[in-house]
């Protein structure tokens, strides 16, 4: 449905390019879900695709047509901005009917259309009703409504819940998921939230510096972050810098065989749950022999606690079951030494951060 190639462009005076070589595909009812950090070029693909701000180079064609030079109206896309953009003048039958009436749908046609689309979001018999008098979670659905209420090929959003409290944006991704699911349209969904991405896409994109870092199904990125940026964009911190030799890195650990012909510098992203911590005195050691480590951090998360661990100059963390009444983990305390290894298993060998 979508299709970008080699997309560029720089704004004037600024020191870096906002996309730099992008590319980008979206299939027909396909949710695609767009991560990355602030300044990264996330809105400024979307403004490229709806024809607000021109590319430098590159093409953009959806459904098979060349978009370049095609005005933003006539282009068949709906764009839902982070602050949503409704008119405070209009009431909320009229914000949702505004693209209908400047494509010159006749009046019968756009308030049945406007009905059809706010019974869509859980609005129904809200026409009347003052923006001013709507809640934020409110404000999200009209400006929806709106945005497909032309019928777009394409509908892209920029940060729809960014507006909204922790506990109503869990309740409307899977809102807007089952909506997406029926309404059936190609959607390219910018976010930084990793909750909202990986919970609505089919496919994740993280971006880095205007450029595609990696795409992929969600479970597969979260499984197997392409490169250290996108490792810690997603909340990896026990990242380890090694010189590799003859396939073998040594580590405060531990040496550590990569394998895969990889030598020289190299990056291994120990996954959180790879880090076995024992107290010392256990007497019950892993095969590839246990660090000393002294904890400098515990954490509660609700469930489970952080243990932070300083192996030398190395800081690693994992995550530990509590106590039954939720108390820390029994003998991991602030300042004690444990024995730490790490399982092959949960390690990843990534290029040189």
């Amino acid at each position: 449905m979508l299709v970008v190639r080699d997309l560029h462009l720089t704004y004037p005076g600024a020191p870096a390019p906002a996309l730099d070589g992008l590319d980008l595909e979206v299939g027909a009812g396909e949710v695609v879900t767009v991560l990355g950090p602030s300044g990264c070029g996330k809105s400024t693909l979307l403004r490229s695709v709806a024809g607000l701000v021109e590319p430098d180079a590159g093409t953009i064609e959806l459904d098979g047509v060349d978009l370049t030079g095609v005005a933003p109206h006539r282009r068949g896309v709906g764009l839902m901005f982070q602050d949503y953009a409704l008119f405070p003048h209009r009431d909320v039958g009229d914000n949702v009917a505004f693209g209908l009436r400047m494509r010159g749908d006749r009046p019968a046609r756009r308030t049945t259309r406007v009905a059809e689309l706010l019974a869509l979001v859980g609005l129904a018999g809200a026409e009347r009703r003052a923006v001013s008098t709507l809640s934020g979670g409110e404000r999200q659905r009209v400006a929806l409504a709106r945005a497909l209420a032309p019928s777009p090929a394409l509908l892209m959003l920029d940060e729809p819940l960014g507006a909204l409290d922790r506990s109503l944006r869990d309740h409307l991704v899977v809102e807007l998921g089952e909506l997406f699911t029926e309404v059936g349209v190609a959607v390219v969904y910018v976010t930084h939230d990793q909750t909202e991405a990986f919970g609505l896409g089919h496919r994740v994109v993280v971006m880095e510096a205007g450029r595609a870092a990696q795409v992929g199904p969600p479970a597969e990125v979260w499984a197997r972050p392409a490169s250290a940026f996108v490792a810690r964009f997603l909340g990896f911190t026990n990242l380890v810098e090694v010189e590799v030799v003859d396939g073998v890195a040594p580590t405060p650990w531990g040496p550590v065989a990569v394998g895969g012909g990889v030598d020289g510098d190299a990056t291994l992203l120990v996954r959180p749950e790879a880090v076995i911590v024992e107290p010392e005195g256990h007497g019950r050691w892993p095969v590839n022999g246990p660090g000393r480590a002294t904890v400098i951090d515990v954490v509660f998360q609700g469930g489970s606690w952080r243990v932070v661990l300083r192996l030398g100059e190395l800081t690693l963390e994992t995550t530990m079951a509590g106590g039954r009444t939720g108390s820390p983990p029994p003998l991991v305390s602030v300042g004690s030494t444990v024995l730490v290894t790490v399982d092959p298993a949960g390690l990843q060998v990534l290029g040189c951060s």
